[in-house]
């Protein structure tokens, strides 16, 4: 497995690295969006059979292609990306990108003046939108998803620029992570002294093509998965890293269904216990709106699953297989 190491000080600047596999057009559309200025542009292809190598290469990037016989993480091939990038050239700060966005004009601009007038924040992200909302209300539960507050941060997202010396001192991604790889990241870095910040500046479209109900489910499954495993490995204090996540998705997704069912063999009025979940729904409501939060609430039960899918395949010593939506 790919794990990124220290690598001897080059030539400042800024490069950038993107993941993708089958993204088409979307992909053509991410390269386009980079300024000429910004090289070494490094493109990590999983895999794709569309024809996104030749068009990485077309638009000037330098390709990476993964070995697909070893097992693919998104986090392997951010880290596989980063290793090429440094071969080539080494800047000052490098920005991850996943081939389904296109950044905002004025995004890197503003993020590396961040950065260089804050030298002790190591990652800064801005606001991700979704470039289609009004397709889907799974489009539209993206976007929202993605507007977290202003200001210093507990983790970023795929998408943010990260100084090259804060992510080569904790030694890259976890490769083994199939989800959740940037926050775990992000303790790393803050547990060494870095800042993570998210500013006040639009930074990427993304494409999540989400239409149907079955890939909102994979997607907050997959969710769940990252919570348990999140916890597993920080969830001792002080970080306590995803400690609450896990324990509302298992208690709103499992535990309450499951106590409500054994309660109605004994008594039908057990069943009022159901009545806490459209509470909780109005609760979350007055905070997100109705959309948003109903699906607060629904999203618990694909959590619940993917937390016991974590726990399954780690009681059986298995790997977990990749968990997509699309």
């Amino acid at each position: 497995m790919c794990r990124v190491t220290d690598l001897p000080p080059g030539p400042r600047g800024l490069g950038a690295v993107v993941i993708g596999r089958n993204e088409g057009a979307r992909l053509v559309a991410c390269l386009a969006s980079f300024p000429a200025s910004v090289r070494p542009l490094v493109y990590v292809d999983s895999g794709s059979t569309d024809g996104s190598v030749a068009a990485a290469r077309a638009a000037g990037a330098e390709v990476v292609a993964l070995d697909m016989s070893v097992p693919f993480t998104a986090a392997r091939a951010r880290n596989e990306g980063f290793a090429r990038l440094m071969q080539l050239g080494a800047p000052e700060f490098v920005q991850f990108v996943d081939g389904d966005c296109v950044l905002q004009p004025g995004w890197l601009p503003a993020a590396e003046a961040f950065l260089r007038a804050h030298p002790e924040v190591g990652v800064v992200c801005g606001r991700r939108r979704e470039i289609r909302p009004e397709v889907s209300i799974w489009n539209r539960l993206c976007d929202a998803e993605w507007d977290t507050p202003v200001g210093r941060a507990l983790a970023c997202g795929g998408d943010a620029l990260m100084r090259v010396a804060a992510v080569q001192a904790v030694g890259g991604y976890d490769p083994a992570l199939i989800a959740g790889e940037e926050p775990e990241l992000c303790v790393r870095l803050r547990a060494a002294g870095w800042q993570v910040w998210r500013i006040d500046e639009e930074m990427t479209l993304h494409d999540a093509a989400m239409t149907r109900i079955g890939q909102w489910w994979k997607r907050t499954r997959r969710g769940g998965h990252a919570f348990a495993e999140g916890a597993a490995l920080h969830g001792a204090p002080p970080e306590r890293h995803w400690v609450a996540e896990t324990r509302r998705a298992v208690l709103w997704g499992a535990v309450l269904p499951l106590v409500t069912l054994i309660g109605a063999l004994v008594s039908p009025w057990a069943l009022l216990l159901l009545l806490l979940y459209p509470l909780q729904m109005l609760r979350l409501a007055r905070r997100h709106g109705w959309e948003r939060g109903v699906f607060m609430v629904l999203a618990k039960v694909p959590e619940a699953v993917g937390v016991l899918q974590y726990w399954m395949n780690r009681l059986r010593r298995r790997k977990a297989g990749l968990i997509e939506y699309k």
